[in-house]
């Protein structure tokens, strides 16, 4: 099966085929699941010891699998948080993928990992971190996260006092699911501030007084969020920051979604504070148009990282000789072995540079402005909040949460859209609302109209 033979060529030229055509499509069909059990009856047994051969599983991967997802990319993909690759990104996606390059060492890996560090640089530019800050590309925003806590936690157990401690972390109700998952992960604690809006510094400072002696001796980290994904809300990152120092916290922000939008000029006033960060997450793969996954995990100090993260073993000793000295990613996160995933992103801005990302930032956000004028000046609509980022809560008047559910299942049954519900929380009292989430460059004024006119 490893043999260069004409059936390996004529599946090579199929598969190109379709990458082609999947390429230079920018509407494909909106797919939608089935059941296992209806799926089982299409495709039937697919691994057998005989095998069934190329031709005819591609086939039922393009006639049938392929048909029971949702592309992320479609323009009237708007739920969650969609995301919209470059052709260039995805094109080197392939290029990746082909290459079979290992990218924990720089001895194994050392041209796509300076490549991947390329585009990092940039990354970190963004942020204003001081000089010497860097980072490393992880699978996505979870991973980030948590190798940014190990880090944070490890930093503070240096601290003899803190050793076989249970840490504990504050964050905000409206943090991403991940800060929780990633505390059990390394059995901390988690306090949330009551707030699905901005998370102030007085909230917080109201929350560390609240502690008792035992909490707040547990404390080390704060993480608040740049970009909340439900409503892309963006924390009071300065008055946090200045909290986060004067308490001597770990100030960690959490920007998977909305640190995109530090490429944006009207919106990067809106982090200010994120300077003063000790660890970011940013996921290209949602706001910077790479294929997933893609995210990255930026540290103002690196070394802190690597005393965190590096791993030891006998096999790896030669990663570490001069002959093989440089810049090792699985030296700053959780994972040993990893790909380049960097490298669709270094290929996309290389090919079309930073201002072309620039524009394609500000056109989410031009959209999700121009969906709240639309929805301010219907009779049968209201805005929940004003737009934040990319992000539009709003609520069709009257509708029940099955209205809602009813709705979302019915566009996305007739291949026309996908838009889900979410809860906002109003006094005190959580309510089912419509949400819009944009991120294609090539969702249309048109497609918003159509969307809001399926709630008449």
């Amino acid at each position: 099966m490893h043999n260069i033979d004409i059936e390996v060529v004529e599946m090579t030229l199929d598969v190109m085929k379709y990458a082609i055509s999947r390429i230079t499509h920018s509407s494909p069909e909106l797919g939608k699941p089935k059941s296992e059990e209806d799926l089982r009856e299409l495709v039937g047994e697919t691994i057998t010891p005989e095998g069934i051969g190329g031709e005819s599983a591609f086939g039922l991967f393009k006639d049938v699998l392929v048909k029971a997802t949702v592309p992320i990319d479609h323009p009237r993909h708007l739920a969650f948080v969609p995301a919209s690759p470059t052709r260039a990104a995805i094109m080197f996606d392939l290029v990746t993928s082909a290459s079979s390059i290992h990218g924990a060492y720089w001895m194994e890996g050392a041209g796509g990992i300076f490549c991947e560090n390329e585009a990092m640089k940039w990354l970190v530019s963004l942020t204003g971190l001081p000089k010497g800050a860097f980072g490393v590309f992880t699978s996505g925003g979870t991973a980030a996260n948590l190798s940014a806590m190990v880090t944070a936690r490890e930093n503070w157990r240096k601290n003899p006092e803190n050793r076989n401690v249970k840490a504990l972390v504050i964050t905000s109700e409206g943090a991403h699911s991940s800060i929780k998952s990633m505390a059990k992960v390394i059995d901390a604690d988690v306090l949330l501030v009551e707030t699905e809006d901005l998370m102030t510094a007085d909230m917080l400072k109201a929350k560390i007084a609240g502690l008792d002696p035992a909490q707040r001796k547990r404390l080390f980290a704060v993480v608040a969020t740049g970009g909340t994904t439900n409503a892309g809300i963006i924390d009071d990152l300065e008055g946090v920051a200045e909290v986060c120092a004067q308490e001597e916290l770990w100030f960690h922000v959490d920007a998977a979604y909305g640190g995109g939008a530090l490429a944006s000029d009207s919106a990067r006033h809106l982090f200010k504070g994120i300077e003063k960060a000790d660890s970011i997450t940013i996921d290209p793969h949602k706001w910077l148009f790479s294929p997933y996954d893609c995210g990255a995990v930026i540290y103002k100090n690196p070394e802190l990282a690597k005393e965190a993260h590096e791993q030891e073993g006998s096999y790896l000793d030669i990663f570490k000789d001069e002959g093989a000295r440089g810049f090792n990613p699985s030296d700053y996160q959780i994972q040993l072995t990893r790909r380049v995933r960097g490298l669709p992103l270094w290929f996309s801005l290389a090919m079309h540079g930073t201002d072309k990302y620039k524009w394609a930032v500000e056109e989410g956000i031009k959209l999700a402005n121009l969906a709240g004028e639309l929805i301010a000046d219907h009779d049968d609509l209201e805005l929940v909040r004003e737009p934040s980022l990319s992000c539009v809560l709003f609520r069709r008047k009257g509708w029940s949460p099955d209205d809602y559910r009813s709705w979302t299942y019915k566009n996305h049954e007739e291949g026309f859209a996908l838009v889900t519900p979410t809860k906002w929380k109003t006094q005190g009292t959580s309510e089912t609302v419509a949400r819009f989430c944009f991120i294609n460059p090539h969702t249309t004024i048109e497609d918003i109209v159509a969307i809001l006119q399926s709630m008449e």
